[in-house]
């Protein structure tokens, strides 16, 4: 496998072995379903707190997201995170070669910051103010970061599944010889496998 420029030179990984790269995918998609799982009940936990006329359901689902947001949401982030660099720069795919795979790298790192930056600050907020007995001044507010979310893991599953738009600039320049996208396809799964 060639590798030219700072970036290969810096972020030279030997290719995974075959069991290691399946035991990594593995806990990769179990740290991905696990993450989205955690959003499908961060927005039904959202929604009932947002629509509920009790102050005790609002405490009680603020109170629960609270939890998932302190306990879960960062360490299947992080892991979804982590395992998909690794599988990335072990494997032919690359984490800078082709468009899909920058683009869920991007939108990872984005939804990871998103959720330590903006969510768990904003439900910890509206926990506390439900504590105290107050309403929501904006429950929608709850609603929008879940759901946001939701649309990005979408995407990314989409992308993993549909594989779309072919290589970068920089992996079209590694690869060199082939030109057509079913001659980059085809080898890029060679090599994967």
């Amino acid at each position: 496998m060639r590798r030219s420029g700072w970036f290969g030179t810096v972020f030279h990984v030997k290719p995974l072995k075959r069991p290691t790269r399946r035991a990594l995918l593995v806990v990769h998609v179990c740290a991905a379903a696990s993450w989205l799982g955690v959003t499908l009940g961060l927005l039904a936990l959202a929604l009932n707190a947002s629509t509920s006329k009790s102050l005790a359901t609002t405490e009680s689902s603020v109170q629960s997201m609270k939890v998932f947001t302190d306990w879960l949401v960062l360490p299947s982030a992080l892991l979804t995170f982590l395992t998909g660099v690794v599988l990335s720069l072990g494997t032919a795919w690359g984490l800078a070669r082709h468009r899909w795979v920058l683009t869920k790298f991007l939108l990872t790192a984005a939804t990871t910051a998103a959720s330590v930056f903006a969510l768990r600050p904003g439900v910890s907020a509206a926990a506390e103010i439900t504590s105290g007995g107050g309403s929501l001044n904006a429950p929608l507010d709850l609603v929008m970061g879940p759901v946001v979310s939701l649309c990005a893991y979408l995407l990314m599953m989409a992308l993993s599944v549909l594989k779309p738009w072919g290589l970068t600039r920089r992996g079209r320049r590694l690869r060199g010889g082939a030109t057509s996208r079913k001659a980059l396809d085809e080898r890029s799964l060679r090599q994967t496998a």
